[in-house]
């Protein structure tokens, strides 16, 4: 029964410690292939080696070559509807009163109805977000268009917990800027993430069985 509550105590703790999934593209790092050494044939250049030119700024460019994001995200949405319907009518009858049964009614009978129905609605919704910070990535992939498929990751710990930040996206080289840099409003296919794990973040998060019941739950 012990060796059950050890193995217990260490799967919870693996499960406190797990790493958030993630949505960007993977891998998040890549390592340059292995070039063969330049043949001595005395000669300063050779076709089919990588070579950097000497009159411009580094720049990624290969693969597991690094490239740095500035990370200026700031959008903002908002919608706003309303919608009314109205809808009314009426009815009458009237009938004169039977003769001929003994009785005489002087008065004829009559019949009257009528009926409403009336419809509102309005709904509004904004978001905003914000999201700044500086994250260096990988080259893992060069297209066949030569743009350049990125990927990288940032881990802090702090005490107790980790966050993550996460970033993936495709880079046109022409649009890398001086410092090797580029904004990630130039990224295509951009993918932003940033996640935690620890007791500090587990606390922010309803449990499982509150969310069941607030899903079946009709109040």
């Amino acid at each position: 029964m012990s060796k059950l509550k050890y193995i217990l105590f260490i799967v919870l703790l693996s499960g406190c410690a797990a790493v958030p999934p993630t949505d960007i593209h993977q891998p998040l790092t890549a390592r340059p292939p292995v070039e063969p050494p330049p043949p001595a044939d005395g000669a300063i250049y050779h076709v089919g080696l990588s070579q950097h030119p000497y009159f411009e700024d580094v720049k990624a460019r290969n693969v597991g070559d690094a490239l740095v994001i500035n990370i200026v995200e700031n959008t903002a949405a908002s919608t706003q509807s309303s919608s009314s319907a109205n809808h009314a009518g009426s009815i009458g009858l009237t009938a004169a009163a039977p003769v001929g049964l003994g009785v005489q009614l002087n008065n004829g009978a009559s019949l009257s109805g009528n009926s409403t129905n009336k419809f509102s609605g309005a709904g509004a919704s904004s978001g905003t977000n914000v999201f700044t910070g500086t994250i260096a990535v990988t080259v893992i992939e060069v297209l066949p268009n030569g743009n350049l498929e990125v990927s990288g990751e940032k881990q802090i710990s702090i005490n107790q917990g980790n966050e993550y930040i996460r970033f993936s996206g495709v880079v046109n080289p022409a649009m890398i800027q001086y410092g090797n840099t580029i904004p990630s409003t130039e990224v295509s296919d951009a993918r932003i993430e940033y996640k935690a794990s620890g007791y500090l973040n587990e606390a922010q998060v309803m449990g499982w069985l509150q969310r069941f019941f607030l899903t079946v739950l009709p109040f």
